[in-house]
């Protein structure tokens, strides 16, 4: 599987190949930094302003670009590869539309803190502020959705301008940089002098947390009767999921992770009770509502995860740990801030970290809450249930896939029935719930990770925004394996105009989607429909065993509801239980 058919060198062979000082373009230059930063797989798609660069590729055996169908499918197939590889992505575009197209992929990844590497054209520097055709100022629409961006100004800047730009998205609080490069700097040649050294004045990320901070939240665990940690994506991230894991062990601490932690700490493991928030655990929400200690390490306190503020954990002192200061006591109140990155925070604590010994009762009594109250729902042998289809596609993934989804009901049931024990396996958006983003983000991941099974799990109208991708997976024979839960209906939506909105049910029909198993055979992709549960069943093996790409479209039961659900305005242990209660 491979866009092209690139060799991949190390970069102490890149750097003997281009060692000595030479002149060349500006886009020769900027495909040579892109190498020397690791860069394996660049998602794009050209256009005028972009040429230069484009023309430097045709022959450049060492760069591997993978040529999408769209610029949304592109940086959200650079978004899937970087969660699920950990490395920086890589996507370029055109000026003005390509451009543009990119601004939803970019706001993904800021509100999830993905490090992304974004590289668009601009009209020539002579033409800048003239709106010349197909100008658009891309630095000035994405100042508020990137971490930092460049235009380019001077072609020599460029190695030095691409390090400092995969330093930047990729230290601290990760995110996307963007570099914009003029049309004729592309074309300009000058002397390439690979860059190796960052000097930023203004940016240096706290990474090692102040001691006596560390020591104040290991003596609040002694002294605490009902302590919980809340895990989010910051676990993930900072590659931190083995000290987070040795932390919870030597504690006792009962643990419950987000929406972007999943896969942080094993689902499997005692002290987990699942995921908290809007269609969290009974467990973890009521555990939340009754802590005496709530430790949250990397994760930002969003409004889905602790619902109404001014109820959220009332009975608890806050410890919050994060490597963005501008996060701690942002949302809620914080007695022990702990600033720096997780994995050097816990390395620190796991150093002194004693057993929470006044806990046992607590302890105990959790685990007879997540008796009484696991996830529950009303199986039927008439219709397919899409919580069994979840259920059944890690069954027989062994729980072992890299799973990627839409936003909408059928990420909630992926998050509530496919159990994660490693990390980078659950790939989602979360801050921003970007539908479109699920089956592009898993051609990205699959490109990152050749040798594991990825799984896309959709839903019948997020798939529609991004379809024109599965080309891509043909021509190239990326073997993601996609599951459409077909509802005929924009599922969320219509689950919150029954229950809030009195069942004023307003324009939420899909039922005028397209044929599925006809739209990817027509794309060259393999694929299979399923109504019940042992088509389901034999579709899914089929797909699986298929050494290419394979779509199943699972026809799902209408009227199913994500529960537990908390509304709007509750605080998180006011939950709607749902039919199986």
């Amino acid at each position: 599987m491979s866009a092209n058919s690139a060799t991949l060198k190390s970069k102490e062979e890149l750097i003997e190949k281009w060692g000595k000082p030479e002149v060349i373009t500006g886009s020769e230059m900027l495909l040579r930094s892109l190498l020397l930063e690791g860069v394996d797989c660049v998602f794009g798609y050209p256009g005028g302003a972009v040429l230069y660069i484009y023309d430097a590729m045709y022959g450049f055996d060492d760069f591997n670009h993978l040529l999408t169908r769209h610029e949304q499918g592109a940086i959200h197939a650079a978004d899937g590869y970087a969660r699920s590889t950990g490395k920086v992505g890589v996507c370029i575009a055109t000026s003005g539309p390509g451009a543009t197209n990119l601004v939803t992929g970019i706001a993904t990844a800021y509100m999830d803190s993905v490090p992304l590497v974004v590289i668009t054209g601009n009209v020539a520097t002579s033409l800048i502020g003239t709106d010349a055709f197909q100008e658009a100022d891309i630095v000035g629409i994405t100042m508020p959705i990137t971490k930092h961006s460049y235009l380019i100004r001077d072609v020599e800047d460029l190695p030095r301008i691409i390090h400092e730009a995969f330093h930047i998205a990729n230290t601290g609080r990760k995110g996307p940089v963007l570099i914009d490069v003029p049309k004729d700097i592309s074309a300009l040649k000058g002397l390439f002098q690979p860059s190796n050294d960052v000097s930023l004045r203004g940016y240096n990320p706290t990474v090692n947390p102040n001691k006596h901070q560390v020591d104040k939240m290991v003596r609040a665990i002694e002294e605490a009767e009902r302590p919980i940690i809340l895990a989010g994506g910051g676990v993930v991230y900072s590659g931190a999921h083995e000290e987070l894991y040795e932390f919870i062990t030597k504690t006792g601490i009962p643990t419950t992770t987000t929406l972007l932690g999943l896969g942080g700490f094993p689902s499997g493991h005692e002290l987990h009770m699942g995921m908290p928030g809007m269609h969290g655990t009974w467990t973890a929400n009521t555990t939340i509502q009754n802590a005496d200690l709530l430790i949250n390490i990397g994760a930002r306190f969003d409004d889905r995860v602790t619902g109404k503020l001014a109820g959220f954990a009332p009975k608890a002192k806050i410890v919050h740990i994060d490597i963005d200061p501008a996060e701690i006591g942002k949302n809620v109140p914080t007695d022990i801030p702990i600033v720096g990155d997780v994995k050097a925070v816990l390395q620190q604590a796991n150093a002194v970290a004693k057993y929470a010994g006044k806990a046992d009762a607590w302890r105990a009594q959790i685990q007879e809450w997540k008796a009484e109250k696991p996830f529950k729902y009303l199986d039927s042998d008439a219709e397919l249930k899409p919580q069994w289809v979840v259920s059944m596609i890690h069954e027989t993934t062994k729980g072992e896939a890299i799973v990627t989804t839409d936003v909408g009901q059928h990420q909630m049931w992926a998050a509530q029935y496919y159990p994660f024990n490693k990390p980078r396996s659950w790939v989602t958006s979360g801050g921003l719930g970007t539908m479109g983003f699920g089956f592009p983000s898993a051609i990205g991941a699959q490109m990152g990770n050749p040798g594991r099974t990825v799984v896309s799990i959709n839903g019948d109208g997020g798939m529609q925004m991004c379809a024109q991708e599965l080309a891509i997976c043909a021509i190239n024979n990326i073997p993601v394996k996609v599951a459409i839960l077909n509802n005929q209906v924009l599922g969320m939506v219509r689950q919150w105009q029954e229950l809030i909105y009195d069942n004023r049910y307003s324009h939420i029909d899909l039922s005028g989607s397209p044929d599925f198993v006809k739209l990817a055979e027509a794309y060259g992709v393999k694929a299979f429909r399923a109504s019940n549960k042992e088509e389901a069943r034999s579709a899914w093996e089929q797909a699986l065993a298929h050494p290419g790409p394979a779509v199943v479209e699972f026809v799902v039961r209408k009227h199913e509801n994500v529960y537990p659900m908390v509304t709007q305005g509750s605080t998180i242990d006011q939950m709607i239980m749902g039919d199986a209660e």
